[in-house]
């Protein structure tokens, strides 16, 4: 059982299969207890995967318009604003290099096709002008907003994130196989989801750079942070975090890293925890 301590000051979770249980709804218990939680001035933050454009619909279950850390950290996007606070990228000659890269190291395992994520200036930019994908991409899932457009064009300006996507190979299989061959002080790799698909950031771009940048600007202390999470990508958050809590459907290697583990997110999980204070 958590020792439950002083009360948080901020609070960032995940948000699928943390925040959110697998219809995509934010239980009524946890909608409850965030709004109990925000009325005491605590701050809330998403700390997603997902770009500012993909956040809208869970922000709608809520009674708060919270600062949300995208893209895995690469962007920090104040929704009451509808703005791009900061953006980190990547180059374009550095995700040509990791293109290189991770294809050679992929030849004899199916190879992959790849897109990209770009941060624009606002969550209601054209989806095909921020998320850009070559002919031969496999979705990971059911998409028709995106922009179709050569290798070339699609590595030709910086992104906030490089998609690799196998096939034949599970997420965990093609991470390691492409952070063993990319250069490592050039591009952080990491995935949120089964299925084949890793996500590639710029160099220290974690969701923690996210929650620390948002932290800093509130002046809350890290050990006032505590954040809630399932994925690998919120490893490094979970760690940096005063207090970190893995969901009971957390993969093994995010639980063995966490101060806690709740319930699962169909179980409202996260209010599990704030419930203790709120």
């Amino acid at each position: 059982m958590i020792n439950p301590g002083s009360a948080p000051k901020l609070v960032a979770t995940d948000v699928d299969g943390t925040l959110i249980n697998s219809s995509e709804r934010v239980p009524q218990r946890l909608r409850e207890v965030i709004t109990r939680m925000t009325a005491q001035g605590v701050t809330l933050a998403l700390s997603t995967g997902r770009p500012p454009r993909w956040i809208h619909l869970v922000l709608d279950q809520l009674s708060v318009q919270p600062i949300c850390v995208c893209a895995n950290g690469a962007v920090l996007y104040d929704s009451a604003k509808d703005e791009i606070i900061a953006a980190h990228t990547l180059s374009s000659a550095v995700m040509k290099n990791t293109v290189m890269a991770a294809r050679v190291a992929l030849e004899s395992h199916g190879g992959m096709s790849i897109a990209v994520e770009r941060a624009g200036k606002s969550a209601y930019d054209a989806a095909e002008e921020l998320f850009l994908v070559t002919p031969e991409y496999s979705h990971a899932w059911p998409s028709d907003e995106h922009g179709i457009v050569s290798e070339d064009e699609v590595l030709a300006e910086p992104a906030t994130k490089l998609l690799l996507r196998s096939d034949h190979l599970e997420s965990k299989e093609l991470f390691d196989i492409v952070r063993a061959a990319v250069p490592v002080d050039q591009v952080h790799v990491t995935f949120s989801m089964s299925g084949g698909l890793i996500e590639i950031a710029a160099p220290g771009v974690t969701k923690a750079l996210g929650v620390s940048m948002l932290a800093e600007q509130l002046n809350i202390a890290r050990e006032d942070v505590i954040t809630f999470g399932d994925m690998p990508n919120d490893i490094e958050m979970l760690q940096w975090a005063g207090r970190g809590i893995a969901m009971g459907n957390a993969r093994p290697e995010v639980k063995a890293v966490a101060d806690h583990i709740t319930g699962t997110n169909d179980d409202a999980g996260v209010a599990d925890i704030l419930e203790w204070w709120f």
